[in-house]
């Protein structure tokens, strides 16, 4: 039986692999390779990524997450709208599938800085006595359980409307995109920020109507409503979206099988690329109502079963972010100059925070990516705005500029004070929780400087910069400690691979410290407030690198690990994180201690950055 198994496994690759070449085919011919036992899996990044962390869950203390103590939070999608962006996504009291459930939703007119998440679809219950159809058991005091494969739609009149799905779980193992749950729903969102009332806009045909909580689409008096609702299930592209939850025999659908996620965008000939779960792939040439061929594994992409993201970016060239491996980490982008051949692969975010709550299906990395469909606006700035959960349990979203470029223009000579507002970061890679923030703001000296928070007992501030390869170079870079007994500053040397060979440490035990193999190595005792230019030349022929603090020389150093080049600078508030691994066990069922408590903030502000060969 294996032997038979096993034909038939390879005679079904070979036909995919055949079909492949023989259609238009989205592929990746890259030579670039994940590795999975670090979180940025050695890739390099895309030059100017910036990921914020949008909501932060917290059990212990719902004052300090917009008032809601629900801790898994997860499969956020965006439009942009207004000016606005719009982030959608789901709650849950604990873990996937187990009720009660609703969506959030939060704004933002410039990405970074949002409003308070607030409730857009409530839990909905159940009438005691439900059943399911082959499912045992009687509903009894049971919730919806929400889920949703499309968020928003804006309509040809320009008006902005929310979707959420009501599934229906009977326990955590049931599954409630079987086709038997309540229904889609749908609420417009008001340029004024108020919500409209919630419509059904496509139920199940398992559910009674006579049960319903909400009204039909069509009772709305509103003709802009209806219409927009008819433009929706009108569309094979928005309809396509919706097979999971959608009856198993919906006509509206117009492919109806068992894939999942699915993403589209538009070539220029009209035809449609889309993506599915497992980087399964296929083209349209009629906008969706069909498709070239079933579904296949898109060649050379690797990819599990989180999503994968496909559009179109504003310099008419094409890119597909996803997790490029069995895990999901790390988050990648992979550019394309005709919409079908991928040929490079870029870091988008490669840091997993620590799962801070254990839970039902949750699974750990930066997941479930999505950005803005090709229908739901266009961000004014022109780059690519994604979002995406980590752990299941925190919401982010990455700016990702356009054209995405893995490579700077020269030498790095930055005194922030002196760059234009609003450009300061502009080549740096950012990772910013809302509790340890990368940020520019003004020094104790009043001059502007790139300042890194840290008042989160798991997580921390990051800000790197990406460097002209170079064997023999000198790195200088000022840093005002805010204090000096609590908190941390690593100063990491990196190769492209992100493999550091010198750290240079301001310490929580007040001493400025660089790590020589197994050990640190003490320089100098430093003082909250006070700044230190610090000049680092390193030698890769040597080995060594010489640290000058203000002017003085304070030694050579040996390096802890040997690179090729260096090609970046990283400034971050904690040591470096190597859990999860490939492998840890999939379900993390504990909580970590008092995670919803902050510590002590440590601030740091570095007022500049130079580097030179020599």
């Amino acid at each position: 039986m294996k032997i038979y198994n096993s034909i038939w496994l390879a005679t079904v690759l070979l036909t995919m692999v055949h079909t492949a070449e023989a259609q238009d085919t989205l592929k990746y011919t890259g030579n670039t390779l994940v590795n999975a036992d670090y979180h940025h899996g050695q890739l390099a990044p895309a030059i100017g990524v910036h990921n914020i962390q949008a909501f932060r869950a917290n059990r212990e203390h719902p004052e300090l997450a917009d008032g809601l103590d629900w801790t898994y939070n997860h499969a956020p999608m965006m439009a942009y709208w207004n000016n606005t962006y719009f982030l959608e996504y789901l709650s849950d009291p604990v873990g996937e599938h187990i009720p009660p459930s609703r969506t959030l939703l939060q704004t933002s007119k410039d990405g970074y800085n949002w409003s308070k998440a607030a409730i857009l679809f409530p839990p909905y219950r159940i009438p005691d006595g439900w059943k399911k159809e082959g499912y045992p058991g009687v509903a009894k005091d049971l919730y919806a359980t929400m889920h949703q494969r499309v968020g928003f739609y804006v309509s040809k009149s320009d008006r902005l409307f929310a979707l959420a799905y009501y599934g229906i779980a009977m326990d955590k193992k049931d599954d409630p995109n079987d086709g038997k749950g309540i229904g889609r729903v749908i609420r417009e969102i008001k340029k004024d920020g108020s919500y409209g009332p919630i419509y059904f806009l496509r139920p199940n045909s398992s559910w009674d109507m006579k049960d319903a909580a909400y009204p039909m689409y069509t009772k709305n008096r509103d003709k802009g409503f209806v219409k927009a609702c008819n433009e929706i299930l009108s569309s094979p592209l928005m309809m396509q979206q919706m097979v999971e939850e959608a009856d198993r025999n919906d006509p509206l659908i117009p492919f109806n099988r068992p894939v999942k996620a699915f993403s589209y965008y538009h070539l220029p000939d009209k035809k449609v690329v889309g993506l599915w779960k497992h980087a399964l792939t296929s083209v349209s040439n009629d906008g969706g109502k069909s498709w070239q061929y079933n579904p296949l594994r898109a060649p050379g992409v690797v990819n599990s079963n989180a999503k994968i993201w496909g559009q179109g970016t504003s310099d008419g060239r094409f890119a597909i972010v996803y997790n490029p491996s069995e895990f999901r980490w790390p988050l990648a982008v992979s550019t394309s100059d005709n919409g079908l051949n991928y040929k490079d692969l870029l870091l988008v975010n490669g840091e997993i925070s620590p799962m801070r709550y254990g839970g039902n299906y949750k699974s750990y990395g930066p997941q479930y990516i999505r950005g803005i469909l090709e229908t739901n606006g266009k961000p004014a700035d022109g780059n690519m705005w994604l979002t995406y959960s980590m752990n299941k349990e925190d919401i982010w979203v990455a700016k990702v500029p356009v054209p995405v470029v893995s490579t700077v223009p020269g030498p790095v000579d930055e005194v922030f004070h002196n760059l234009p507002d609003g450009t300061e970061l502009k080549y740096w890679n950012i990772v910013s929780p809302l509790w340890a923030s990368v940020k520019i703001e003004k020094a104790p000296d009043g001059l502007k400087a790139l300042t890194l928070r840290d008042k989160d007992p798991f997580d921390y501030a990051k800000a790197e910069r990406v460097i002209p390869a170079a064997r023999k170079i000198n790195i200088e870079f000022e840093v005002t400690p805010a204090q000096n007994n609590t908190g941390s500053l690593n100063i990491e040397f990196q190769d492209a691979k992100g493999i550091a060979a010198g750290r240079l440490i301001f310490d929580s035990d007040g001493e400025f410290k660089a790590k020589v193999g197994y050990r640190n190595s003490g320089i100098i005792k430093y003082e909250a407030g006070k700044s230190y230019a610090i000049r680092v030349a390193l030698d890769l022929d040597k080995r060594m690198y010489q640290v000058f603090v203000n002017g003085v020389d304070k030694g050579a150093k040996m390096m802890f690990a040997p690179v090729s080049a260096f090609e970046r600078v990283t400034f971050r508030t904690g040591d470096v994180r190597r859990f999860p691994d490939v492998d840890t066990p999939t379900d993390q069922d504990f909580d970590l201690k008092d995670p919803g408590t902050p510590v002590a903030e440590a601030v740091f502000h570095i007022s500049s950055l130079k580097t030179a060969t020599f």
